[in-house]
């Protein structure tokens, strides 16, 4: 390869084409491929790259703690959970297509957040832009941006996502100023785009934390109109447990 050629590439930014160009050339030989067959397989391959490189780069900006997927999902272990609605909601990625979010209820452990986890993954491997956000940081961020006046920037930020979810709603109570930003945030993405939702408290609980009743029931009301509910209360725990043993070779908590 010439050094034009060479700028060239790097111009375009076709760094795979330009590793393997010697290897592309070796491999056509080989398999004498026809110009129209070598030039349809250097696409090809281009495009899967760049793709790969798109989908690496959206799960990276995701910021997802744990990468958990739906392949994984202990379903044996959860008898009461619906798994045939789940999986059909999954796979036909409806939700996606009519803007209807996913919200999971239930008791520490049970698997919510594996769950939301797996179909958030699942629509950015699709193509779709996404965000994972604990609720206490959501709130936290919406609250900073009143001091610096850059609320309409986080908005902005949190409405451009295809998907977004909003992990442990309920373990934090909030201000009534940060009640309201919240349920802008909601009100926005309403029947636009979806939001996954895990709480450990039921929606007739929310008022405890949110602590405003009229906010409290429209949010409520938004969130079940085009929502899938699944309650996971009756659900077993799947975290192991730590047996008397387990507890006193611990080490002793640091002062």
């Amino acid at each position: 390869m010439n050094d034009s050629l060479t700028q060239q590439l790097k111009y375009l930014r076709l760094k795979e084409l330009l590793a393997h160009w010697d290897d592309l050339l070796k491999l056509a030989a080989r398999k004498n491929f026809s110009h129209d067959r070598l030039l349809r397989h250097v696409i090809e391959e281009e495009y899967r790259l760049r793709r790969e490189n798109a989908r690496t780069f959206r799960l990276k900006q995701a910021a997802i703690p744990e990468p958990l997927v739906m392949e994984t999902y202990p379903f044996n272990r959860q008898p009461k959970l619906n798994k045939k609605k789940i999986m059909a909601l999954y796979d036909s990625m409806s939700w996606m297509t009519n803007a209807e979010n996913i919200v999971w209820l239930g008791r520490t452990g049970c698997g919510k957040t594996g769950l939301a986890t797996s179909f958030l993954i699942h629509a950015i491997n699709q193509g779709c832009s996404g965000r994972y956000v604990l609720f206490a940081e959501l709130i936290n961020q919406l609250y900073q941006s009143l001091a610096d006046h850059s609320q309409q920037k986080l908005m902005r930020k949190y409405l451009s996502y295809d998907v977004l979810l909003i992990d442990e709603i309920g373990y934090v109570e909030v201000e009534p100023v940060q009640v309201g930003l919240f349920f802008t945030l909601m009100q926005k993405r309403h029947k636009k785009k979806p939001t996954l939702i895990t709480s450990n408290l039921g929606f007739s609980e929310w008022g405890s934390f949110l602590k405003n009743d009229h906010l409290t029931a429209a949010l409520i009301d938004r969130l079940t109109e085009t929502s899938h509910v699944f309650n996971m209360r009756e659900c077993s725990g799947l975290r192991p447990k730590l047996t008397s043993k387990d507890e006193l070779s611990a080490d002793p908590p640091k002062s």
